[in-house]
């Protein structure tokens, strides 16, 4: 299993987990919104790599 896919599962279980505690809204936005601010605590530079790396691996190379 590639380490995306396990981060992904990872994701789900919390998800789910998350469901019965605090409801499904707010469990959507935990879900949602952590990755999100990860990716907005990155800088420029960082970003930049991310999205070329993305780019990378969207045509095969």
């Amino acid at each position: 299993m590639s380490t995306r896919t396990k981060i992904m599962v990872g994701g789900v279980a919390v998800g789910l987990l998350l469901v019965p505690l605090i409801g499904f809204w707010m469990s959507l936005l935990v879900v949602v919104g952590v990755p999100a601010i990860a990716y907005l605590a990155l800088d420029p530079g960082q970003r930049r790599r991310l999205r070329r790396a993305a780019a990378r691996r969207e045509i095969g190379r």
